[in-house]
């Protein structure tokens, strides 16, 4: 559920084709890049991901990606544009991301469960510092922030199923939010981590995990009809 770690990077796409006359450039960084081949892709998205956690969005810059990749930078900037769009496709939510919403049976355990991936993302400060780098990037740029929006609100899509599965065993009432479930879950964790900089663990995540619980059985998270 956090922003990408440098594990998990989406192959690309085949190449967008080129414009006809009457069509328009799209931006760079708009189009999901194609490239000779899937590690050209991942070798840049580690890049920036090792950029943001090494010197924050401020400090990133095209020659650091070019240099930690190894593609030059005039390839850089024709198919990403910027550093904006560098860090807009980090957060992209397609390709290999094959992330899951946990299945364990139970809503109390999925629940559980998707707090304790908060904490167990956070909770190494190497392994966290890149999704944390991406989150501050956020607040400094709205390209960023957009992508970031974009990678949460596909997130919480995933998330019906562990809903749907609830509501058949009778877990949850009919049209729970399966977004606003999931936000109430991870939001208490996130503002510890961001906001009041207080220390995450297996505690605090079932406390959070038990509140959005008790919300939904009560049809706090219900759509109205």
């Amino acid at each position: 559920m956090s922003p990408k770690s440098s594990s998990a990077s989406p192959s690309p796409p085949t190449p967008p084709p080129t414009p006809s006359p009457a069509s328009p450039s799209p931006a760079p960084g708009t189009v999901r890049p194609g490239g000779r081949t899937a590690r050209t892709r991942a070798a840049v998205r580690e890049a920036v991901l090792s950029g943001l956690a090494e010197h924050g969005y401020p400090g990133l810059t095209v020659e650091y990606v070019a240099e930690h990749s190894g593609v030059h930078k005039t390839t850089l900037y024709r198919r990403w544009g910027s550093v904006e769009g560098l860090v807009a496709d980090t957060l992209d939510p397609a390709g290999d991301d094959h992330w899951t919403p946990p299945d364990t049976g139970s809503l109390s355990g999925d629940l559980h469960a998707l707090a304790q991936e908060v904490v167990g993302t956070f909770a190494d400060p190497a392994a966290g510092a890149a999704p944390a780098a991406v989150i501050a990037a956020a607040f400094q740029s709205e390209r960023a922030a957009n992508a970031l929006r974009g990678f949460y609100a596909e997130r919480f899509a995933r998330c019906a199923p562990l809903v749907e599965r609830a509501a058949a065993r009778g877990e949850l009432p009919a049209g729970t939010d399966p977004g606003a479930l999931a936000r109430a879950v991870t939001a208490p964790l996130l503002f510890r981590l961001f906001i009041t900089r207080e220390p995450l663990d297996g505690a605090v995540a079932g406390q959070a995990a038990d509140a959005a619980l008790a919300a939904a059985r009560a049809g706090v998270f219900t759509s109205p009809a």
